[in-house]
């Protein structure tokens, strides 16, 4: 690479979950479902799974909210679950981080308690960082109140996102003066293709610049769906960005979620390489992942000989179609699995 990749840390979201069974879930003395960790002074540690967690649907199929389960317990003061959502923070700062991406959306269906909630982990997550915050959600109202609750000693908070269908999130990144991510989602849909996607993004880098915005400060999402769902879904992004880059020179970033492309397929951290691979050689420079897993350095020097990273490219190409060569060597044990595997986010 001839710059540096900038990672923005997506683990501080309430989505995230963790998969029944695995070996992270245990019983405490009181045989309360638990969550196993350790701490940042390397002392093993109990989250207690929240009483309110236990009763949703999302427990009943398996899949359990951790980031949900530490943020409910941290606003009551429960010391197990800051020091958990700490851990997370100094976890990813340390696998090279250079913003935390925070996301509440799920905590809550009712807005005042998403911005109390987003109000609350901005405060605790700026205690302890040394990266500025990225400021997360569907909505403009969350989003102003976290960047509003946000500390500015270690730079202005990331707003994620600006889209044409919310234009007046760029005002805010404008008067706040620190980055904007902007989406290639449409006024009223998704993009459908690699053309749709540079259109929309153009509009929204055009409109940021005529804002006064610098070009350094834009970070563009292409917006990447999982392969699984279609396979032209990776050449339209991996397009969209080389089309990006040609159109707007190397000053503004590109970004975005690089896991979703691997939702629904077997060994995802291997899909996860090879589209952050074929990324950067587009022309991406930043990527909204999880640093813990997805190693920088093991990416741009992956052998792309090895016939495990070849069969992750064809997929991302769509010369696999249907990942049927793909699921087919997973099933047979030929491909590399990650320890990660067993925790689905």
């Amino acid at each position: 690479m001839n710059r540096r990749f900038i990672v923005i840390g997506e683990n501080i979201h309430t989505t995230r979950i963790i998969r029944r069974p695995s070996p992270r879930l245990v019983d405490d003395a009181e045989g309360r479902p638990s969550i196993v960790f350790v701490d940042e002074r390397g002392d093993r540690r109990l989250l207690r799974i929240p009483e309110e967690e236990l009763q949703t649907q999302e427990y009943e199929e398996g899949r359990i909210k951790h980031v949900r389960s530490a943020v409910r317990l941290a606003k009551n003061g429960d010391e197990d679950g800051i020091a958990y959502l700490r851990k997370l923070a100094v976890d990813q700062i340390e696998a090279g981080a250079s913003f935390l991406d925070v996301n509440v959306d799920e905590y809550s269906h009712r807005l005042p308690e998403q911005i109390e909630t987003m109000e609350f982990l901005v405060g605790l997550l700026g205690s302890i960082s040394s990266v500025p915050l990225s400021i997360d959600s569907s909505n403009e109202e969350i989003i102003a109140a976290g960047m509003a609750a946000t500390a500015r000693d270690v730079g202005p908070p990331m707003l994620n996102s600006a889209s044409l269908e919310r234009l007046d999130a760029l005002e805010l990144a404008k008067e706040i003066g620190g980055p904007v991510i902007v989406t290639a989602a449409g006024s009223s849909a998704m993009p459908s293709n690699s053309e749709e996607r540079v259109d929309n993004a153009s509009r929204m880098i055009d409109a940021a610049l005529e804002l006064g915005i610098p070009s350094d400060l834009i970070y563009v999402d292409p917006l990447m769906f999982p392969i699984s769902v279609d396979g032209e879904f990776g050449r339209h992004v991996l397009d969209a960005i080389t089309a990006i880059r040609a159109r707007y020179g190397p000053d503004i970033h590109i970004t975005g979620g690089m896991s979703n492309v691997s939702f629904g397929l077997p060994n995802r951290r291997l899909i996860n390489d090879a589209f952050l691979a074929l990324a950067i050689d587009a022309g991406a420079d930043s990527g909204i992942l999880d640093p813990t897993q997805n190693n920088i350095l093991r990416v741009v020097t992956a052998d792309r000989d090895a016939r495990p990273f070849r069969l992750a490219l064809e997929v991302l190409t769509g010369a696999d179609r249907n990942c049927r060569a793909y699921i087919k060597a997973s099933r047979a044990g030929e491909l590399d699995t990650s320890p990660a595997e067993a925790t689905a986010r």
